[in-house]
């Protein structure tokens, strides 16, 4: 007499499946022939939607669950060519929610008792750690939006730094675009040395040349007389026409008389590059 003949088979199977019983999982057992004879209560508990299982075919049950004949037809293979077979990913709906697992599942084999001889597997819900990746890929996917948003204003600011170079003093460019100065959002009084000057017979001059000639000359000696006020440390206003503002004491000052004579070495030397450019212009 076998060791079959002295156990009773159900009590057999029932012990074999013990461990299962009260696992967290969605566990089954199934003969050779796929068909279910054991289920855990988280089984039923998993996919209220099944009913009873008990003798089912386990790929009908898999394809009342929902899963394409794809996964099936790989679940059956991977067993017979395997003896074990992993579908990472199963996403099956349940009243209205879809909820994400993954099935295990090995052939069992025993000796003394050919009826454990069969298919042992579990469902593993694994929604909750898909949904924390997939907050996690979104966040990151943000995160990345983000900075190209960050790169695309910093480019735009850029841009725009680069223009306003073109238009202000470097000195008012400097306070605008550095931490330097923690006070650009308050008011207070300044003695500034304001300098003012102009082509002498502009006019005339204006009524005598080609507008391409006049628009050189105005061009040269606007660009060389803002070299040297920069230079000397002052402040470009503004131009009119042929005429230039510079002032002295805002944003940066060396004091009032120091400024001042500031302003004098920049007027005696505006006139002494006038001069010189006066013999370039008249040919």
């Amino acid at each position: 007499m076998n060791l079959e003949e002295l156990f009773n088979q159900n009590n057999i199977i029932e012990l074999s499946f013990f461990n299962f019983r009260n696992a967290i999982t969605a566990a089954y057992f199934a003969n050779r022939d796929l068909e279910i004879r054991r289920v855990n209560k988280n089984f039923k508990k998993f996919f209220p939607i099944l009913g009873n299982v008990s003798n089912a075919y386990f790929p009908d049950v898999l394809e009342q669950l929902g899963l394409p004949g794809k996964q099936i037809d790989e679940f059956v293979t991977g067993l017979n060519e395997n003896g074990s077979i992993l579908i990472p990913q199963i996403e099956i709906e349940i009243e209205g929610n879809i909820r994400v697992y993954s099935l295990l599942s090995a052939q069992t084999y025993d000796e003394s008792f050919s009826y454990l001889n069969g298919v042992q597997g579990q469902f593993v819900d694994r929604t909750v750690e898909m949904q924390l990746r997939k907050e996690k890929e979104d966040l990151i996917e943000q995160k990345m939006q983000d900075q190209l948003i960050i790169e695309e204003k910093s480019k735009q600011l850029e841009m725009l730094a680069n223009r306003l170079a073109k238009y202000l003093s470097p000195q008012i460019y400097e306070s605008i675009f550095s931490n330097t100065h923690s006070d650009l959002g308050t008011h207070q009084r300044k003695n500034l040395t304001v300098f003012f000057s102009d082509i002498a017979r502009f006019t005339d001059l204006s009524d005598t040349l080609e507008p391409e000639k006049l628009a050189r000359i105005i061009n040269n000696y606007l660009s060389e007389m803002t070299t040297i006020a920069i230079e000397c440390g002052g402040t470009i206003d503004k131009f009119i026409g042929d005429a230039v503002m510079v002032f002295f004491g805002d944003p940066n000052s060396d004091g009032e008389t120091e400024d001042a004579l500031k302003c004098v070495e920049m007027a005696v030397r505006m006139r002494q590059r006038v001069n010189e450019l006066s013999k370039y212009w008249n040919r």
